[in-house]
């Protein structure tokens, strides 16, 4: 498991390979992930938007941006979190991903970034 806090807030990612399939006659190499967001400041928050990097063996990269987190913008209270799952493909058994949320805090008003540490994607038989 990999984690980071950002001002006040704990995210903690889990991964894992999911399989690999011909897809435009290419292969391809499906990852799913869980994470965790978890409020452990003194105040209300709302998940806005993602930005994700996704690099594969190749080094290269993949942005993804888009509104909330699989079509919902969670409000987290103090010490309460939310946990979705989701995936990526890659056309290698090797990459990471990394990013950030855009997040709203209710108290100040004011908008701020979330870091999702960097973690790595990895087809467990291609590990030696």
């Amino acid at each position: 498991m990999t984690q980071q806090v950002t001002k006040g807030i704990r995210i903690s990612v889990e991964t894992h390979f999911e399989g690999m399939f011909y897809k435009e006659y290419k292969m391809h190499y499906a990852f799913g992930y869980q994470i965790t967001i978890e409020n452990q400041s003194n105040d209300s928050v709302q998940l806005d938007s993602r930005f994700w990097e996704i690099r594969d063996v190749l080094n290269e990269t993949k942005t993804v941006s888009g509104e909330g987190v699989v079509g919902r913008k969670p409000v987290l209270e103090p010490g309460h979190s939310h946990t979705y799952q989701s995936g990526c493909l890659l056309t290698g058994p090797f990459g990471s991903m990394r990013g950030h949320y855009n997040m709203m805090n209710f108290t100040t008003g004011k908008k701020f970034k979330v870091n999702i540490p960097s973690f790595k994607l990895s087809a467990p038989y291609a590990l030696n």
